[in-house]
């Protein structure tokens, strides 16, 4: 099936590897080129070389952190000089820490908060500009299923994640004049580096249980 994507160009941010990277990786597959975005110099560049060479599309790396909006602002920049505009945003972005309440300090929710809401309004407030002149654009945020049931250990993320859906929410309505839909996608468990890091796999691995079973426990 032909989703109608051959030429235009999408950014992904945290696509070095996990949900980012597959969703890059499907997007250059349907015919897109695509701007990719990590802290990780090194990972990003082996990701965008693979994906480079399974789509034959264009693929431009780009490190930088997502933290910093003059790093943002420098991204988006450096996408539209490469290609003229951006049609497709994803909004990636690492899941914040574990931790209980009484654990988390200050300084810790305004890094979370920075990092997984503030880093989607500054990327879609810097691509606005092009795609109301391109007449259309897609939004998405990857978020969690969090938003719907919160998740033990995770209060980061079960507490800043709702502001994203309802930003996207908001959102699907001011842009709608301007032909841009913003969605959101919320998936489950996916075996990435970030589960096989999380808290309960390690803590499980730590008394003696091999990771594979760890991981059959959490299903």
């Amino acid at each position: 099936m032909d989703l109608g994507l051959t030429g235009q160009v999408a950014l992904v941010v945290a696509a070095s590897k996990g949900l980012g990277r597959a969703s890059a990786a499907a997007l250059a597959a349907e015919g897109a080129n695509v701007v990719i975005a990590a802290r990780n110099r090194e990972v990003l560049e082996q990701a965008a070389q693979e994906i480079r060479q399974a789509s034959k599309r264009t693929i431009l790396a780009y490190p930088m952190d997502l933290s910093k909006p003059e790093e943002i602002a420098a991204l988006v920049s450096r996408a539209i000089e490469e290609f003229g505009g951006i049609d497709i945003l994803v909004n990636n972005a690492g899941g914040p820490p574990v931790g209980t309440f009484e654990h988390l300090t200050d300084e810790q929710w305004q890094a979370a908060f920075d990092l997984t809401f503030l880093s989607a309004v500054r990327l879609i407030r810097s691509v606005l500009p092009s795609m109301r002149q391109r007449q259309g654009g897609r939004i998405i945020h990857i978020v969690s299923s969090s938003v719907k049931q919160p998740i033990q250990g995770l209060l980061l993320s079960n507490a800043i994640r709702p502001g994203i859906i309802g930003l996207a929410k908001t959102l699907s309505v001011e842009l709608a004049p301007y032909q841009i839909t913003v969605n959101n996608v919320c998936p489950g468990r996916i075996l990435t580096d970030r589960l096989r890091q999380g808290s309960n796999v390690l803590a499980k691995v730590a008394q003696g249980m091999g990771e594979e079973e760890a991981l059959q426990n959490l299903l």
